[in-house]
């Protein structure tokens, strides 16, 4: 199963609804991160990847709320080759649980 989220039902999963799991999408693919709420949790140093497809944050190694988009085309060869080492490492911690729209 493959489900679609939009930016609306992504950012129900930030975090600060208990009940909820919290996802991270990168590149598209949405990761359940739950296992690692201390990272990913309110008030986390990760936080603001929350919610979010933050691919553009996560190839320039930013935590800047404004970077935690999911445009990453501005983005130079070294902070592509960055995002992509960072698909690699979510891949083999966190189960996929969809895509985005």
């Amino acid at each position: 199963m493959s489900r679609i989220f939009t930016a609306e039902e992504l950012a129900k999963h930030d975090g600060t609804n208990a009940d909820a799991p919290i996802y991270v999408a990168i590149k598209g693919a949405v990761f359940d991160v739950s296992s690692k709420k201390e990272m990913y949790g309110p008030g986390a140093g990760y936080h603001c990847f929350a919610g979010k497809d933050a691919s553009k944050a996560l190839g320039k190694s930013s935590l800047k709320p404004e970077d935690c988009i999911a445009d990453y085309s501005d983005l130079n060869e070294t902070e592509l080759k960055t995002l992509n080492d960072w698909v690699v490492f979510f891949e083999k911690r966190y189960p996929v649980v969809g895509k985005t729209a």
